[in-house]
């Protein structure tokens, strides 16, 4: 950063250093916002446990459902190692995984059925036949296009596998609405679970689990584990829709809010000098609606803290494919705001 330390130094020393000055260090937070890889995310942790061997773990400030605790602690002790050196040489997968998983409006955490699925190995075939680093069976591969057969298995391409398992994941979540219930569907079949659903009388994954193969139970519980080791937290995809909802509830706001509203908008995690009539009008929101929904949000990002933007559930794709035009404007009004009152 020595160009920045003779950089700032000229306009300190320039006639018009103040206004210069200010315009170029909003710029370069500006970079650094666009180049920080979790600018928007989720970012929600599950409910209290009182439970003493956690406060002993790797896991000591993550909240976990008591249920999954236990397992949680063996399988990263187990898998810990790998795991860590999969954070250096996973980070190409990783990406390819977040670009192409939010195109289909699956959160981006879902890249780490991936990992319990295949540890990212693209030549992997399970003894049932699934292949690739997403498992997939040649009849699901054939129905969305890949080719499989004559010395070409597409099954094996991380791109066109993903695409392949982001449309199984949205197919999922479209009939369970319950993250762990699609990853339980998507190891053993959506058959399965419908039946533990119905001999259980419950959605909820931690009541119904043992109507499930242990396989399928241990499948939903490493990907919790792996999420948290990964993240350092809990999020949408390791709630049961039942928690997610009692969550969203209660964060900062929600109490003013109907019923509707809360089902019918979502939280998103952000960071960086977004400006919020710039946000509201993009995404077509009344500015005072988005006000209710987020008090506090100009001044709280413009402390460089990040944020638990509320939107419509219908406004999410939107904002994500504008997220950056949306930034550059607001920056941009924050320029012509402080160019004003010179």
């Amino acid at each position: 950063m020595k160009w920045f330390g003779n950089y700032t130094n000229r306009l300190r020393t320039s006639w018009k250093s103040k206004f210069e000055f200010g315009v170029f260090f909003i710029l370069v937070l500006t970079m650094m916002s666009f180049a920080n890889a979790k600018n928007v995310r989720v970012n929600l942790n599950l409910k209290d446990s009182t439970d003493e061997k956690l406060a002993s773990s790797k896991f000591s400030s993550i909240q976990l459902n008591n249920k999954a605790i236990s397992f949680v602690e063996n399988y990263v002790r187990k898998e810990g190692k790998e795991l860590e050196q999969m954070k250096t040489w996973g980070k190409p997968y990783f990406r390819i995984y977040d670009n192409l998983l939010t195109q289909y409006g699956i959160p981006k955490e879902m890249k780490y059925l991936s990992v319990i699925e295949s540890d990212l190995r693209a030549g992997l075939v399970s003894s049932a036949g699934a292949v690739g680093p997403w498992q997939l069976m040649d009849y699901e591969a054939k129905r969305f296009g890949l080719r499989v057969g004559r010395g070409i298995d597409e099954r094996k391409d991380f791109y066109k596998s993903t695409f392949v398992a982001a449309k199984l994941l949205k197919e999922l979540y479209d009939e369970f609405g319950d993250w762990l219930l699609v990853i339980a569907a998507y190891n053993g079949g959506e058959g399965r679970v419908r039946q533990a659903i119905q001999k259980s009388g419950s959605r909820d994954f931690w009541e119904l689990q043992y109507y499930l193969k242990e396989e399928t139970r241990n499948h939903v519980k490493k990907f919790i584990a792996t999420h948290y080791f990964f993240e350092g937290n809990g999020g949408i995809t390791t709630m049961t829709a039942a928690e997610t909802k009692t969550y969203l509830a209660n964060i900062p706001a929600a109490e003013t809010l109907s019923e509707d509203e809360i089902n019918n908008t979502v939280i998103a995690e952000i960071n960086g000098r977004y400006n919020s009539s710039v946000v509201a009008n993009s995404l077509l929101i009344d500015v005072d609606q988005f006000n209710k929904w987020n008090p506090g949000f100009d001044k709280t990002l413009a402390e460089g803290q990040k944020y638990l933007m509320r939107i419509p559930k219908d406004r999410v794709a939107i904002f994500q494919s504008m997220k950056g035009d949306i930034l550059i404007q607001s920056i941009k009004y924050l320029l012509e705001g402080a160019a004003s009152t010179k």
